[in-house]
């Protein structure tokens, strides 16, 4: 490719920096960053909007410069990449590797195709990748872009944070006085993010600066990254067109909600004599209207297969409703189109509505940006001033139960061309989700053997439907072993049994098992640990190391009741005390007693939060040091 103007400015700072040799450059930060075999030397991202055609228009120009600080490097960090889309178009790029000795090796081998994602079956997302050449210790991957947003409401978020050190990050926002440009900071540790303000001729400009910000953290249990992350979301609030008019672009959540409108206003003129053959026959003899909603609801769930889509504009207009009743298949988007269609005309009323998952920390109440909901759902009101949310891409969810992934999170429903209402969807108590463990145990010559039912409520109940509705039967078997496997390596599952309707909220989980050597016999005496799940172990949060907050899918209640059978002509000798302990995090409750010739233990566990946050992690704490004692208790039986 052409030299771009990249290049050259990229060329000229390096010349015009203080005088070091990469390799000295190199073994500084291996001192300052030990353990890490690169960092991001410079990340410059430079936006510059201006008006085209009496509207805004946006360019960004984007260098990112990484140093490698070992020849190891090498092997798992020379493959580099960039995405791009038709709203954030790549116009010019290139990459190169500057070597120890500033020699400039230029990247040849872009390989560009579809960017893979799991959750998504299509996009117009492209992505090229390439491998930076002859890294070593002291060298310097450059990668040079020039990006047109062609949509300057959908302006991306900037990240200062990577998983490697970050030596510089910069993001400077150029635009007209005429124009007014709105930011937030968002994540942790923002106070570390340096904004400074200028003015020049008739364009001001904002710079957010970062330098020296150690590894973002990784942990399995945490929320999405923009949870954590630091980063600046900024936006076009208003600005004036060639008449001196004032526009307001995304000034508040009405004008957002005017662009949400836009893409559902000219769908779903009429009904289908295909979709209203199905609604009629779904609802005839129904009288009552949460039973209407709740056989359309099962229905759009069972019959419509959920696949995404988000090619350009495709990621925000839904398809026609009669299309997606043909098709049988179709995105969130297409989900809620069907849905509201198929309940307004069951006469339901029945709103489109737009959501963010709680993979997003966003509300409309602080930033009214289209990034704050990547999700659209159904919204239907029964009763006065209370909504139920019908979510049709989760197959598994009951009726009258927001899907887990939205809980808490702000709705905007629409009610009208220039009506809607902003809605906090309601999180369920823990009352809601209960599983219940019952285990049964007799003594054998080999150790024990015994029979588990699980029964289990709520959002419990959803996730092993799914297991039911996508596994095989020999993963069932496999998922049915993993969940009932308690005491040691030696658990072996004999038979299982699921029951269960479809549909309903209640599943019944039993299997019969062998344990071998668990139980100890010494002499006429019994040793048992009855103890076999030991639930939280090894779930201490490292505190206060770890700053960022801890994610559960919902709030919950666990009960595990063990039941051990007293061998004839034995006695207890030793039965422990158990335990209570709670605090205004969370909780737990061991109990032992004896009835007749059976020992019973009854655990019950509880989770009050979806987020909780690092403030709260020496209380978390607490409650295990006063479990984990409890792990090591066992009884004893002997001879009478």
């Amino acid at each position: 490719m052409k030299q771009s103007i990249f290049s050259i400015i990229i060329w000229v700072v390096l010349l015009a920096s203080p005088t070091w040799s990469s390799a000295q450059k190199a073994a500084e930060l291996k001192n300052k960053y030990p353990g890490h075999d690169a960092v991001l030397l410079n990340s410059s991202t430079q936006y510059r909007i201006t008006m085209k055609d009496n509207e805004p228009y946006v360019e960004s120009r984007e260098t990112e410069q990484m140093m490698y600080l070992s020849s190891n490097a090498a092997t798992y960090l020379s493959r580099y990449g960039f995405t791009q889309s038709g709203f954030h178009q790549v116009t010019e790029y290139e990459a190169y590797t500057q070597t120890p000795n500033n020699k400039k090796i230029k990247v040849t081998n872009f390989k560009t195709g579809d960017q893979r994602s799991s959750s998504v079956f299509y996009d117009d997302v492209k992505e090229t990748t390439f491998d930076f050449p002859a890294i070593g210790e002291g060298a310097i991957g450059v990668l040079n872009q020039k990006i047109i947003h062609t949509k300057p409401n959908l302006l991306p978020p900037h990240y200062f944070g990577r998983r490697i050190p970050v030596v510089n990050n910069e993001m400077t926002i150029s635009f007209p006085q005429s124009m007014s440009v709105k930011y937030i900071l968002k994540g942790l540790n923002t106070d570390k993010i340096i904004f400074t303000e200028s003015k020049r001729g008739k364009e001001i400009t904002y710079k957010f600066q970062v330098k020296d910000m150690s590894p973002l953290q990784n942990y399995g249990d945490a929320p999405g990254s923009a949870y954590y992350a630091p980063h600046v979301l900024f936006y076009i609030e208003k600005y004036k067109n060639t008449q001196g008019d004032e526009i307001a672009y995304l000034a508040d959540t009405n004008a957002l909600y005017k662009l949400n409108y836009s893409f559902v206003k000219d769908i779903n003129k009429e009904v289908g004599p295909e979709l209203k053959r199905i609604v009629d026959s779904l609802t005839q003899g129904v009288v009552s209207q949460e039973e209407k909603a709740r056989r359309i609801y099962q229905w759009v769930q069972e019959k419509i297969k959920y696949i995404a889509f988000e090619a350009g504009m495709e990621g925000f207009v839904p398809r026609d409703a009669n299309l997606v009743c043909s098709r049988r298949y179709g995105d969130c988007k297409d989900m809620s189109s069907i849905l509201t269609v198929m309940l307004k005309t069951a006469g339901i009323p029945a709103y489109y509505t737009w959501i963010g998952t709680r993979s997003l920390p966003y509300a409309y109440s602080e930033i009214p940006l289209p990034i704050v909901a990547n999700h659209m759902i159904c919204a239907i009101q029964l009763k006065k001033d209370e909504f139920i949310f019908l979510d049709g891409t989760d197959a598994t969810c009951f009726f009258g139960i927001p899907s887990s992934h939205i809980q808490g999170k702000e709705a905007m429903i629409g009610l009208g061309p220039e009506q809607y209402k902003i809605v906090t969807v309601p999180s369920s108590p823990k009352s809601v989700s209960v599983l219940t463990d019952t285990c049964f145990l007799q003594f054998t010559d080999k150790g024990i053997t015994g029979s588990i039912t699980q029964h289990t409520s709520g959002y419990f109940t959803m996730n092993t439907r799914g297991v039911l509705n996508y596994y095989s039967e020999k993963e069932k078997e496999e998922y049915v072993k993993n969940r009932f496997k308690r005491g040691s390596n030696k658990f072996q599952l004999a038979n299982f049994q699921i029951a269960g309707k479809a549909g309903k909220e209640n599943v019944t989980l039993s299997a019969n098992f062998e344990l071998q050597n668990y139980a100890r016999k010494l002499g006429d005496e019994w040793y048992i640990n009855l103890n076999l799940l030991k639930l939280y172990e090894h779930e201490e949060i490292d505190f206060p190391k770890r700053t960022i907050p801890v994610e559960f899918d919902f709030r919950f209640i666990k009960r595990y009741i063990t039941i051990l059978d007293i061998p004839e002509g034995y006695k207890v000798s030793y039965l422990p005390k158990g335990k209570s302990f709670r605090n205004y995090i969370w909780g737990f409750d061991i109990q032992y007693e004896q009835k007749n010739n059976q020992i019973i233990m009854t655990q019950e566990f509880y989770n009050e939060h979806l987020l909780l946050q690092p403030e709260h992690f020496k209380e978390w704490n607490e409650v295990l040091e006063n479990l984990f004692p409890q792990y090591k208790e066992s009884i004893s039986i002997s001879k009478i």
